[in-house]
């Protein structure tokens, strides 16, 4: 269950450090491909205000300044990351244009009956990014939801009436619902929107009963007091809200669901750029500034080898994959 923290550890540990220093070394410069020529199109398939979002454009502003060319954001949502997936598995593979992506990578090929691109073979991995906690959130108009245990006694004595909002089909904020109603084997109903910031509209505005949000767009709401936190999905408390238990330590053992977020380029991209554009991430993710923003959102950042990502993703396929198999989940 814990495979990705095992990623997480090793990467955070030795990655960041070894390849900040390998970035300042003559070998390094002496191998360094002619990139960027010109500015970088850094597609995001989900709408602005996510956490996906929030990583992409921090990274882009850091590295548009080291290299010398801008990176420009360019939002793609839909279809559960599909749309944006499509277009960059499309795109010329010469390291002009690159995604940020998440668990999907993992999750859609189980959950579309029909993908006009291959997670595996159609793109190159770059770097693991960061884990982005999700959070158990009800509406603070709810005074009889205190706690994970207080959301699985309403579920059994309702069950399949108590509804969850998330960001879409398949998304890591349906897939923290399914594996909380499987573990906590209650039933719930899930309301897909198009994004995380519709849903949690309606989840303020009382037309949804709860969601598993990520903190990057929860903690505001949580901080107002407009949204009551009851805990986060990750296996570890997140530092951006450490009082909030884990829902495994909350009432579910063993329950862990770590959002990660990563980047690919188009398959046929040499290993000289996938090696420059590893190193400008890395390099970025190193900064101060960058981490502080990093803390702000909820990001624990984590980095890694294009090597370490490709392990990453057949691991999460295969944990994912039998989930939604299991719950027989599809977005079609």
């Amino acid at each position: 269950m814990s495979h990705s923290h095992s990623v997480v550890r090793f990467s955070r540990r030795v990655a960041l450090p070894a390849l900040a220093a390998l970035m300042l070394s003559p070998w390094a410069l002496a191998q360094a491909p002619n990139w960027p020529e010109r500015a970088v199109k850094w597609v995001v398939p989900f709408p602005p205000g996510g956490a996906m979002d929030a990583i992409a454009r921090t990274l882009a502003d850091e590295m548009g300044r080291d290299l010398g060319k801008p990176f420009v954001i360019e939002n793609r949502p839909g279809a559960g990351g599909n749309i944006g997936a499509d277009l960059v598995s499309k795109a010329k593979p010469d390291g002009h244009t690159m995604m940020i992506t998440s668990i999907g990578m993992a999750t859609n090929p189980f959950l579309y009956q029909k993908l006009s691109y291959d997670p595996i073979k159609d793109f190159a991995p770059v770097s693991l990014l960061a884990v982005v906690p999700n959070v158990l959130v009800v509406n603070d108009t709810q005074p009889n939801v205190k706690t994970v245990k207080d959301v699985l006694e309403a579920a059994r004595k309702s069950p399949g009436k108590l509804t969850y909002a998330s960001a879409g089909n398949g998304t890591s904020i349906h897939l923290a619902g399914e594996l909380f109603a499987q573990m906590g084997k209650v039933e719930m109903l899930h309301v897909p929107y198009r994004g995380s910031g519709p849903a949690v509209s309606d989840l303020l505005g009382g037309q949804v009963n709860y969601m598993f949000d990520s903190i990057t767009s929860a903690k505001p709401h949580i901080e107002s007091g407009k949204l009551r936190a009851l805990g986060v999905t990750t296996a570890k408390r997140s530092s951006a809200l450490p009082k909030v238990p884990t829902i495994a330590e909350a009432g579910l053992p063993g329950y862990d669901l770590s959002p990660w977020f990563a980047v690919f380029v188009p398959a046929g991209t040499s290993a000289e750029v996938v090696g420059a554009l590893n190193k400008a991430l890395l390099g970025a993710m190193a900064k101060p500034a960058v981490k502080a923003k990093f803390a702000h959102i909820g990001a624990e950042p984590i980095g890694s080898s294009p090597a370490e990502l490709t392990t990453h993703l057949k691991r999460e396929t295969e944990r994912w994959g039998d989930l939604i198999r299991a719950r027989n989940i599809a977005a079609d």
